[in-house]
């Protein structure tokens, strides 16, 4: 049997000033995938992160163009300063540009996950069809779950999860339908075992964190799963499909 195909939807490209991930250039990204059976990624790039978003959401869509197993991520901001532009503006770009999914960062950016400043940019990607990914530190759960309840048909996926954090993510994945679990940092004993059995694979969303984290960490923590093969396939592309647009890369 082949093993099952894994997209990750949590990549980043650039130099990071705060780790050690080496040049962060697409050749060792694509050099990783490949030492652990990753066919495909959504990458943003730590510009957006650390400097500015719309300098790195330009930059990574020009790193990945040509590059037909590698589709972009974009950040974005609050709309009033202008920065990413106006929320059409912005999602109307983003798939003028086959970006995939869109992140955001409102713990390092100075924003408030469910405050009233970047709603109309969720809105703009609910209507686009455009997921929303973010990490666990940048928002705590109540907020990621009243964005959810405010933007139900906006897909909001949490990944690098931690230790001993079942409890809060279920009843967050209880009370909403739109809300999905990355697997970058998912670390409980079992816990995806325990989070696919209870609400189903297909709120998972398989994600490395790299070059951050070892991809190996995700990998290895799916395909080693007690999951039967069907959940796994789910969780390693099929979840993540229903989300955005996986033509090209797969």
């Amino acid at each position: 049997m082949p093993p099952p195909l894994l997209v990750d939807a949590d990549a980043t490209l650039g130099r990071n000033p705060r780790a050690d991930v080496g040049d962060g250039g697409v050749t060792a990204l694509l050099e990783r995938m490949d030492r652990v059976g990753v066919a495909a990624a959504l990458v943003g790039h730590s510009w957006s992160r650390l400097h500015d978003p719309a300098t790195g959401n330009a930059l990574v869509s020009r790193l990945v163009a040509g590059r037909p197993r590698l589709a972009a991520c974009w950040t974005l901001l609050p709309p009033g300063t202008g920065e990413t532009g106006g929320p059409g503006e912005f999602a109307r770009s983003a798939r003028e540009h086959r970006v995939r999914g869109v992140r955001a960062y409102p713990a390092d950016h100075g924003y408030e996950l469910a405050g009233p400043d970047a709603a109309p940019m969720f809105a703009a990607l609910a209507e686009a069809g455009l997921p929303l990914l973010l990490d666990a530190p940048q928002a705590g759960w109540p907020e990621v779950e009243a964005l959810a309840r405010r933007h139900p048909s906006l897909p909001v996926v949490v990944g690098r999860a931690g230790y001993r954090v079942l409890r809060r993510v279920a009843g967050v994945l209880e009370r909403t339908g739109n809300v999905y679990v990355g697997t970058a940092d998912l670390s409980s004993h079992r816990g995806l075992e325990w989070l696919a059995e209870r609400f189903g694979p297909g709120r998972l969303v398989f994600g490395t964190g790299m070059p951050e984290r070892d991809p190996a960490e995700s990998v290895t923590r799916l395909l080693w799963s007690e999951l039967p093969g069907e959940a796994v396939a789910a969780i390693g592309a099929g979840t993540l499909a229903t989300l955005t647009d996986l033509d090209g890369l797969t």
